[in-house]
């Protein structure tokens, strides 16, 4: 297969740029050839996260703009594009409340560029003409689109609620989780609409190597280091379901050699953790592996801070159907891919330096928190 992934030089996309070169092959049976990889570059993606890579002749690297229908059309055609995985996006909710207008841009009509200019290409080429089109990749499958998407647009669960499923209603609560939701619904549209192979996932808190230090762990992770203050929001009582992100990045590939177009699976780590909790696990982490660095206490660097506007109480997703029938399941528990996140931030801390004064844009960034 050749292979367009958007966003392959964020979080989660450069590790599944890694995955795909690495594993997948054996893994999944399948073969993969070539590795578009398109970034745009925001202050999210990391060109150095892909340095690695640079000596491997089936990835190839672009820095361009999804909303740029033209050129992605001329990315699909030039290297032959047989699927998509759709990661591309605006993801942090405090940014989303900040300003939400480039999440709207980014996520929805982003989504609404690429799908579009897809469904062109697989007319164009007359892949929707051949006798397997619309079959997974696994049964003979010429094609497919991957949209990747998050477990916030289903809302917020109380604490006695079932979990997440792939039926359960729509309902954000941020300009994030809504502007995802809105992409969903197109990426559904253009399968039901124009007969398109497309697959949805939908996935929890993802955490481990190559994640911007905005985000909880890697950010607690230099608090601790430096001695800082960890601010938590409200009473750290709100839940996340933790997936380590190497199996997000195996769920994506099942997903999309094995996923049956039109159908959605949401893929979770079956870790649902208070924050504060996850937090004080932290600590303790960094504490074992870096005791001359970590040396004050959690009583002593945890304040809570005035909670965020929409603040979802609890997440929490049944993987069961990926599970079932695609043969995924999650391989680490929360202790054993918090040990590794931890290990790796401690082991590249040129990466976090330079994303912290600017360098790895060539600019110096403001507040992360």
């Amino acid at each position: 297969m050749n292979l367009l992934i958007t966003g392959g030089a964020g979080f989660i996309g450069s590790n599944l740029v890694h995955y795909l070169l690495r594993d997948a092959s054996a893994e999944l049976g399948v073969s993969i050839d070539k590795v578009v990889n398109l970034d745009k570059l925001t202050y999210a993606g990391n060109r150095s996260s892909l340095d690695d890579l640079d000596s491997d002749p089936r990835h190839i690297f672009v820095q361009g703009d999804i909303c740029d229908e033209k050129f992605v059309g001329g990315l699909l055609r030039e290297h032959k594009i047989d699927a998509v995985m759709h990661l591309a996006a605006e993801s942090h909710v405090d940014r989303s409340i900040d300003g939400p207008e480039a999440f709207i841009m980014t996520n929805v009509v982003g989504t609404f560029k690429l799908l579009d200019a897809f469904r062109k290409y697989l007319a164009e080429s007359g892949r929707t003409k051949l006798p397997n089109y619309g079959k997974s990749i696994a049964d003979g499958g010429e094609s497919a689109f991957l949209h990747v998407s998050t477990n916030e647009v289903f809302g917020s669960l109380g604490a006695e609620d079932p979990m997440f499923c792939e039926t359960t209603p729509y309902a954000p609560n941020s300009p994030y989780s809504a502007s995802k939701a809105g992409s969903d619904h197109l990426a559904r549209a253009y399968h039901h609409t124009y007969g398109m192979p497309v697959i949805t996932t939908n996935c929890s808190n993802n955490y481990g190597p190559f994640q911007f230090p905005e985000k909880l762990l890697p950010l607690m992770i230099q608090k601790t280091l430096r001695g800082e203050s960890l601010p938590v929001y409200g009473d750290g009582s709100n839940i996340r379901d933790w997936l380590y992100v190497e199996d997000h990045c195996r769920g994506l590939a099942t997903a999309l050699v094995r996923g049956t177009m039109g159908e959605t699976y949401v893929i979770g780590g079956k870790n649902e953790i208070r924050n504060i909790n996850v937090v004080r696990a932290l600590i303790q982490t960094v504490h074992e592996l870096a005791p001359q660095s970590a040396t004050k206490s959690a009583d002593e660097l945890i304040t809570y801070v005035k909670d965020r506007p929409g603040h979802d109480q609890r997440y929490a997703i049944d993987p069961a159907r990926i599970e079932n029938e695609l043969g995924w399941s999650p391989r680490e528990d929360f202790r054993s891919g918090l040990r590794k996140t931890v290990q790796w931030y401690l082991d590249n801390q040129e990466w976090i330096n330079a994303i912290e004064n600017g360098s790895y844009q060539g600019e110096r960034l403001g507040t992360l928190a």
